[in-house]
């Protein structure tokens, strides 16, 4: 059995992430074997908050280089939670806005 902490990995603070924060859409870096049910028990677990749905997807590494050298990032995965309407905020967030 997955903990939560193990799923949820960090929160991804950029400016589209946070002005989805007003529709209650967080954005979350997670385990890339996490599916959309493990990744809303652990959002409802870690938050004490209600989710609607769960977005995800797989986002690819970046080259970068290092003088004559380079290479790729790795690969991640990415969800977008939404809450449901009634469900409270998420504390962390708010302290950001």
């Amino acid at each position: 059995m997955k903990l939560a902490q193990d799923i949820i990995l960090r929160p991804i603070i950029t400016e589209e992430s946070m002005d989805a924060i007003s529709m209650k859409k967080y954005t979350f870096a997670v385990a890339k074997n996490a599916n959309k049910i493990e990744i809303a028990k652990a959002v409802e677990e870690l938050f004490g908050v209600e989710v609607a749905k769960v977005n995800t997807m797989n986002v690819k590494g970046h080259l970068r280089r290092y003088g004559r050298f380079e290479g790729y990032t790795s690969d991640w995965k990415k969800a977008i939670v939404t809450l449901t309407e009634k469900s409270k905020t998420i504390e962390f967030f708010d302290g950001l806005m």
